[in-house]
C-alpha cells in the first residue's frame, strides 16, 4: 500500500519552503498560546502551567538569569540601574521594567526549535545547527531586554513600542533569517528532488 504524497500546486512550488515555515510558525505559536499558560501581569515567580502541570521552574530561573545578565551589561556601560528581588530593574530616576516569565525568550527558542526541527534537511547537521540557533535567540533576547531597559531611563514612553512591536517582529525576523541560512547553506537540495514513480 502506497502512502499518498502531497504535491504543491505548480505555481506555489517556488514558495513551498516559505509556506511551510509560515505553517510551522503558526502551529507552534498556536500550541504555545493555548497550552502554556501564565499570568503576564504578575512577577517572574508566577505560576506557569502546561496542560495543568506546573512548569514554572525554568521560567523562574531564566527570568532571574536574564535580569542579572542585563544589569551586569548595563553596569559595564556606566548605568546605575538596580535589580530588586522581584526582577524589577530600576533606574535612579524611578523608571523601571519588570522581567516576567514571558520575557525569558523561552517561547521564541521553542518556536525556533520547532521550525528547524520540522524543516527538511539532514539530522546530523540539525544536531549542531539547532543549538547554535538557540544560542543566537538567547543572545538576542539579552540584547532586547538590555536595550529596552537602557532606553526607558530617559524615554519611558518608548517601552510599549519597543516591547510590543519593534523587538517582537525583529525577533521573528531573526528566526526567519536562521531558517533561510539553514535552507540556503545546509540543506542538500539534490537529495530532495522528487522522482517520478516507476
Amino acid at each position: 500500500m502506497k502512502i499518498p504524497h502531497f504535491r504543491f500546486p505548480a505555481k506555489l512550488e517556488p514558495f513551498k519552503g516559505v509556506i511551510l515555515f509560515g505553517i510551522i510558525l503558526m502551529l507552534s505559536n498556536f500550541f504555545w498560546k493555548y497550552d502554556v499558560l501564565g499570568d503576564e501581569s504578575k512577577s517572574v515567580d508566577s505560576l506557569v502551567t502546561f496542560w495543568g502541570i506546573n512548569i514554572s521552574a525554568p521560567f523562574v530561573w531564566m527570568g532571574h538569569h536574564v535580569s542579572r545578565v542585563s544589569v551586569a551589561i548595563l553596569h559595564l556601560f556606566g548605568s546605575g540601574v538596580v535589580l530588586d528581588p522581584s526582577n524589577i530593574l530600576r533606574h535612579t530616576n524611578g523608571h523601571s521594567v519588570q522581567i516576567i516569565w514571558a520575557c525569558t525568550g523561552i517561547k521564541q527558542a521553542y518556536i525556533c526549535f520547532c521550525i528547524l526541527a520540522f524543516s527538511r534537511g539532514p539530522l546530523h547537521k540539525k544536531m549542531w545547527f539547532i543549538p547554535l540557533s538557540l544560542l543566537v535567540v538567547y543572545a538576542f533576547n539579552i540584547f532586547r531586554i538590555t536595550f529596552i531597559v537602557a532606553c526607558i531611563e530617559n524615554h519611558p514612553n518608548w517601552f510599549e513600542f519597543l516591547h510590543l512591536y519593534a523587538f517582537k517582529y525583529v525577533f521573528y525576523g531573526i528566526i526567519f533569517l536562521l531558517w533561510v541560512l539553514w535552507e540556503e547553506r545546509f540543506v542538500e537540495k539534490d537529495t530532495f528532488i522528487e522522482k517520478e514513480p516507476v
